[in-house]
């Protein structure tokens, strides 16, 4: 069953900010309760949290409640959206540079 991703603009926009870039680097290596993810960062528990719904309303992250504590997960296949995006984006830049390239260097042979 295909499941859809979220649109890439949400998550490029969740991602702009660099304390929510240090949670999903912090994530990268498992998940984490919401204190763990503020520890990191000198502000507010309130402010954590509402980075982390950013993250969360992005699709970035899942979080579910284990008794009294929050704990966040990264949603790995959201970011390999947005990293096919890039390729793609990068495959187009290179196939066209390199297609100036061989017409230059075959009007300079002709030449």
């Amino acid at each position: 069953m295909a499941t859809s991703l979220p649109p890439l603009d949400g998550v490029f926009a969740a991602l702009a900010h660099p304390a929510r870039r240090a949670m999903v680097e912090r994530l990268v290596r498992g998940e984490a309760a919401t204190g763990e993810l503020a520890e990191r960062h000198e502000m507010t528990l309130s402010a954590v949290l509402q980075h982390l719904e950013v993250l969360r309303s992005a699709g970035v992250v899942a979080s579910e409640k284990r008794g009294r504590v929050r704990v966040f997960r990264l949603r790995p296949e959201v970011l390999e959206g947005a990293n096919r995006w890039f390729a793609d984006q990068q495959a187009r830049f290179w196939k066209a540079g390199l297609a100036a390239m061989d017409a230059a260097l075959k009007e300079k042979d002709r030449g």
